[in-house]
């Protein structure tokens, strides 16, 4: 739900100061493509803007690869050695996707090829009017729980986002689909003010959605905890976490993949309420974000081109050490 951004530097600089590539102009003239010429014309327009951004970015071109050899070496898939090949149909998963997220917004998209897993307790709690915490991630087309929550009455969604475009994205959902229950909020940090806002929106049944696999955009001593993530140690956010321990509800993991021609979405809990104890904080956090690299894993064995952080996602780890020590000799 989070818009992706194909960010791609090795050498420490945070994903974030790379902008977004996925802008609002951009997404209109994709949609319009689709609307004249139909899907085919659609993709033959956007495969060599792909094609040559993969092969001018040569950093995301290495993200990408060190992605699948290490979810080759951990989980034996792709079945064979990822080459370079691999990597280009990586992004090329990345352009069908974005396809598929502007018709998702704009409710034109086939809702027969969607499958859903865990759906029927979320939606006894949406009809309860209970509110909850969604940590997402930025893979698959997350824009089709956009589009559920438009089908869906009474399912509200506010999507936590780093860009500045927040406003223009929600006046295009409003024109694109005027019933999607989804709206943007533009966030830096959690700020107290911000935490009451969430709170009121929960307490009204609502839901908020996270990212929960890049590092913040201010980076501080217990901004991060450190989880096994494919075999190798990543840097996670501990925001989530504390974002559901301050609201006092259930945290829920929310992902889409593509698998053949359908996508399929998944709820998956990952705890009913969230308690982080005083003074253990940051350990508390840890085992929820381990939780969720588990799972993270598990769909993306199922779904293995889905994963779209197209920077250097292991060297987050590197950027927290490094404010952490800062902090501490400040």
């Amino acid at each position: 739900m989070v818009h992706p951004t194909t960010q791609a530097r090795a050498d420490g600089t945070h994903w974030a100061h790379k902008g977004e590539s996925t802008f609002v102009a951009g997404m209109w003239l994709l949609y319009g493509v689709y609307r004249v010429l139909g899907r085919l014309p659609f993709l033959l327009c956007l495969y060599p803007v792909v094609l040559y951004y993969w092969a001018t970015r040569r950093q995301a071109r290495l993200a990408s690869l060190d992605y699948l050899r290490q979810l080759h070496r951990r989980h034996g898939v792709p079945a064979h050695r990822p080459t370079w090949r691999d990597s280009l149909r990586h992004f090329l998963s990345f352009a069908d996707t974005l396809l598929d997220k502007t018709l998702a917004v704009s409710g034109s998209y086939r809702f027969d090829r969607v499958r859903f897993e865990g759906l029927e307790p979320m939606l006894e709690r949406v009809r309860s009017g209970e509110g909850g915490v969604f940590i997402t991630a930025h893979m698959g087309c997350l824009e089709l729980c956009q589009a559920l929550a438009g089908q869906c009455e009474g399912l509200r969604v506010h999507v936590l986002v780093h860009t500045r475009h927040a406003e223009r994205f929600n006046r295009m959902l409003a024109r694109l689909n005027p019933r999607c229950g989804v709206q943007l909020l533009q966030v830096t940090e959690i700020s107290p003010a911000t935490a009451l806002l969430l709170a009121d929106k929960v307490a009204q049944g609502d839901f908020v959605a996270i990212a929960g696999d890049r590092v913040p955009v201010h980076l501080g001593a217990q901004s991060c905890v450190d989880v096994q993530f494919l075999g190798r140690t990543a840097a996670l956010p501990v925001g989530p976490y504390v974002l559901a321990s301050l609201l006092k509800c259930p945290l829920y993991l929310l992902a889409c993949i593509r698998e053949g021609r359908h996508h399929t979405v998944v709820f998956e809990p990952l705890a009913e309420q969230v308690r982080l104890p005083r003074g253990q904080r940051l350990q508390g956090a840890a085992v929820l974000a381990q939780r969720y690299a588990q799972q993270l894993e598990r769909l993306l064995v199922r779904a293995p081109f889905e994963w779209f952080n197209f920077f250097a996602f292991w060297a987050q780890g590197a950027a927290a050490a490094g404010a952490g020590a800062a902090s501490s000799s400040s």
